[in-house]
């Protein structure tokens, strides 16, 4: 079964036509609770140091996997961008002139909408983690967390 978006193309903007099965599977383990509803409410980039506080809740099956998070000042959290269209090769995000590759792009307009963002771990509640730097909408499913080893933002 094939699933399109119906929002309109802007000028210069590409659509094709996704294959028609998937290739491998996966688990959402949680959900992310944002101040944001709207896509266009979204910062464009999460602010790990003066962002809003923002919670994710992890399905009580993996709880356990949170042991020994609470030593890492920074995330990584890895999530899936459920109401983002699909479709779009080339995207035209300003209305600009031109079109622009979507490999080129950060925007949730991709083929596998995974998203992945560094925040910074304030508190460890049980399954819940309170963190700043998010840039989702609120109910966004959790695909990974991971500890961050490299450079902070």
């Amino acid at each position: 079964m094939t699933e399109t978006c119906a929002d309109a193309l802007r000028p210069h903007e590409l659509a094709v036509e996704p294959p028609d099965r998937f290739d491998a599977q996966l688990w959402f383990i949680g959900r992310i609770y944002t101040p944001w509803t709207r896509r266009g409410d979204c910062p464009r980039r999460g602010d790990a140091q003066n962002g809003p506080e923002c919670r994710i809740v992890l399905d009580e099956r993996w709880a356990a996997g949170l042991t020994g998070i609470g030593k890492h000042d920074h995330l990584q959290i890895l999530y899936w961008m459920d109401r983002a269209r699909r479709d779009l090769v080339l995207q035209n995000p300003a209305f600009g002139d031109s079109a622009t590759g979507t490999f080129a792009l950060r925007s949730p307009v991709r083929p596998n909408p995974v998203a992945s963002s560094i925040v910074r771990l304030l508190a460890v509640e049980g399954p819940v983690l309170a963190v700043r730097g998010l840039d989702c909408l609120d109910g966004t499913p959790l695909i990974d967390i991971k500890a961050e080893f490299g450079a902070v933002p």
